[in-house]
């Protein structure tokens, strides 16, 4: 199973919930997470997900996403 984690500007509750139907659609509900307690924001999906397309999911929720290093 592969892993993305993905840097990200989704900072708080508010913003998962603007970003839950988007991720969800992408790569499907639970798969899933955004560590908004990390300063760096990860958002980590579990799955077969295409990298692109939790980019571009993120980006049309309204927020930024970049390869964590």
């Amino acid at each position: 199973m592969e892993t993305i984690k993905l840097k990200t500007t989704i900072k708080c509750d508010g913003c998962i919930a603007k970003a839950t139907p988007f991720l969800d659609d992408a790569v499907g509900k639970g798969n899933w997470n955004v560590e908004i307690t990390n300063p760096s924001k990860i958002l980590t999906v579990e799955g077969a997900a295409d990298e692109s397309k939790v980019i571009e999911a993120v980006q049309r929720a309204g927020f930024k996403a970049e390869k964590a290093v």
